[in-house]
């Protein structure tokens, strides 16, 4: 598998997004085993210290625990936690930014409502 890894940050620091953003998706389910350290590194043809890293970064986030003998595993309300995490950053730095924007065009806020509300209705 080849995956095209960005210059201007860690390896360890995106597996660890992939990771969260398979939990937020539910390709990686609460309760079940991910790939193993071994597997990942053959996968994505890094060393096994860089997804070990990663691993270890979610395991003291509380999102991965590992289970002495059998792997790790996404630890239950790991998706909730994430999603009301994303969504606090989402509240405190995406839509202020979103919104000053939209000010700096001139673009009125009652009509990108109604916009974000036509589009939400036809998906």
């Amino acid at each position: 598998m080849t995956y095209e890894w960005k210059e201007n940050q860690p390896i360890y620091r995106q597996l660890k997004e992939l990771v969260v953003e398979r939990i937020m998706d539910g390709t990686f389910v609460e309760g079940e085993a991910i790939p193993s350290v071994r597997q990942v590194a053959a996968d994505y043809q890094v060393n096994h210290l860089t997804v070990g890293k990663a691993y270890q970064e979610l395991v003291e986030l509380g999102l991965l625990q590992m289970r002495r003998g059998l792997g790790m595993y996404v630890t239950e309300g790991a998706r909730s936690g994430l999603t009301r995490q994303e969504q606090q950053q989402f509240i405190n730095e995406e839509l202020p930014a979103f919104a000053e924007r939209a000010a700096m065009l001139g673009l009125d806020l009652d009509k990108i409502i109604e916009l974000l509300r036509s589009s939400g209705s036809t998906s």
